[in-house]
């Protein structure tokens, strides 16, 4: 009986065994793949630090774009009163012409 009993502990102790193994090895797996995506982190990081400084030197041309965007629309409000304001002053020059 001890022979059987000593091949089922050892059977036990190998299986632990074997499982120890697998975990170790998930473990260093696991690990890399961790230092894999720290890696992937690190240059997003810096490719969005890189990205933010080009933006923020970009800001003052951007801010003259949305400048000048306004000063064109105020340009073309003033353009098209004084275009109402000439129609109104050629119907009242033909309309004198008429008489």
């Amino acid at each position: 009986m001890s022979s059987k009993m000593a091949t089922y502990l050892t059977s036990e102790l190998t299986a632990t065994s074997e499982d120890c193994k697998l975990l170790e090895n998930m473990n260093k797996l696991i690990s890399l793949k961790y230092l894999e995506m720290k890696d992937i982190a690190v240059n997003i990081s810096r490719n969005l630090k890189d990205l933010n400084q080009k933006y923020a030197a970009l800001q003052p041309y951007l801010d003259q774009i949305t400048l000048i965007e306004e000063q064109v629309a105020a340009l073309e409000q003033a353009a098209n009163k004084l275009d109402a304001y000439s129609k109104k002053l050629e119907a009242k020059y033909k309309k004198l012409e008429r008489r």
